[in-house]
C-alpha cells in the first residue's frame, strides 16, 4: 500500500533531477568579488548624504507623485489595449492574400517602426499647426459632416495616447505575425477540412497555439510601454516623471525626486514581471509535459527539505 501511494505522489509532483558539480576555486573568487562589489554599492547608497533619503520618503506617497503614477498606469493600459488590437488587425492584414490590405498594413508597420517614438509624440502634440480644424466627411463630395477645433480634440493626453498606441501597434503587428507563422500550416488545413471558415480557424485553432510565442514578447512590450510613457513629458503631460520634474523644479531636489520616480518604476515593472510569468506558465500547458514550479512551490519544497523526515509504519496484513 505504501509503495503504491509513494508512486502516486512521485507521479503527481515530479522533482527535477540535478547533477551536483564541485565548484572550482575560481568560482569562489568570483563570488567573493561580486559580494564585495555589492556591499560597496549598498554602503554608498546608505552613507551618501547627497541622496537625501529623508526627502525621498517624504515625497514617495505625496499626492502629486501618486496622481502621476496613476496617469502613467492609465496611459500604459490604454496604449497597450489599443496597440494589441491594432497589432492583431494589422498582422491579419499582412497575411491576407488581398494585395491592397497587405500593402496598407506593410506601409503602416514600416512608417511607425521607422520613425522615433519621441518624434511621433511631438508631431501629434503639434497637430493643430498642420490641421487647425479636424473634420469628418466623405472625400471629394464637398461639405464636411462634422468639424472641430484641433486644439480641443488633440489634448496632451490624447496626443500621448495616439503616439504610444500607434507606435505600439506597429511592433505588436510583427509579434502577432511571428506567432501566427510559428503555427504549422497543417493546423489551418485541418481546421478548414473540418468545415471551419478562415476567420473561425484563426480564432479557435491558430491564435490559441500562437499565444505561446506571442505572450513573452508582449509582456516585454508592456514593461517597455510603462517606461516609454516617460517620453510624454515633452508634451507637458503630468505623468510620473513629469510630476517629479514639476516638484524638483520648485524645490531644486533633483536627485531625490528622480529616485522616487525610479523606485515606483521598479515596483510596477516587478509586479508586471510576476504577472507575465504566470501568464506564460498558463499558455505553456500544451507544449510541456510538466509545468515549471511557481516561486511558492519552490519555497514549499525548500522548507520540506529542511523538515525532518516522517517515519511511517507499514500497514499490517489482515
Amino acid at each position: 500500500m505504501s509503495t503504491i501511494s509513494d508512486t502516486r505522489q512521485s507521479a503527481e509532483a515530479p522533482e527535477e533531477i540535478r547533477v551536483a558539480h564541485r565548484a572550482p576555486w575560481g568560482w569562489w573568487i568570483l563570488t567573493a568579488f561580486v559580494l564585495v562589489f555589492a556591499l560597496g554599492i549598498v554602503q554608498m547608497l546608505v552613507t551618501n548624504p547627497n541622496l537625501e533619503w529623508n526627502v525621498v520618503f517624504a515625497w514617495f506617497f505625496s499626492q502629486s507623485i501618486v496622481v502621476g503614477l496613476l496617469r502613467t498606469l492609465e496611459l500604459t493600459a490604454l496604449s497597450m489595449l489599443f496597440g494589441i488590437l491594432l497589432g492583431m488587425l494589422t498582422a491579419v492584414m499582412r497575411l491576407s492574400p488581398i494585395r491592397i490590405l497587405s500593402s496598407v498594413a506593410w506601409f503602416y508597420t514600416w512608417f511607425f517602426r521607422g520613425t522615433p517614438l519621441l518624434v511621433q509624440l511631438i508631431f501629434w502634440y503639434n497637430l493643430a499647426a498642420l490641421f487647425p480644424v479636424i473634420g469628418i466627411g466623405i472625400p471629394l463630395t464637398g461639405p464636411m459632416l462634422w468639424t472641430g477645433n484641433a486644439n480641443q480634440i488633440v489634448t496632451p493626453f490624447m496626443a500621448a495616447l495616439l503616439g504610444l498606441a500607434l507606435n505600439e501597434g506597429a511592433y505588436m503587428s510583427e509579434i502577432v505575425r511571428g506567432g501566427i507563422l510559428s503555427v504549422d500550416q497543417g493546423q489551418h488545413e485541418a481546421a478548414v477540412a473540418l468545415g471551419m471558415r478562415s476567420g473561425r480557424a484563426m480564432r479557435r485553432v491558430i491564435l490559441p497555439q500562437a499565444m505561446r510565442v506571442i505572450v513573452p514578447p508582449t509582456g516585454n512590450q508592456v514593461i517597455g510601454m510603462l517606461k516609454s510613457t516617460s517620453l510624454v513629458s515633452v508634451t507637458s503631460m503630468p505623468e510620473l516623471l513629469y510630476s517629479a520634474q514639476l516638484v524638483y523644479n520648485r524645490t531644486f531636489q533633483t536627485i531625490p525626486l528622480l529616485i522616487v520616480a525610479s523606485i515606483w518604476y521598479l515596483i510596477v515593472t516587478s509586479v508586471l514581471s510576476i504577472i507575465q510569468y504566470y501568464i506564460e506558465r498558463h499558455y505553456a500547458k500544451g507544449g510541456r509535459r510538466a509545468l515549471p514550479p511557481t516561486p511558492w512551490e519552490k519555497l514549499k519544497r525548500s522548507v520540506a527539505k529542511l523538515m525532518p523526515p516522517q517515519t511511517t509504519t507499514p500497514a499490517r496484513r489482515a
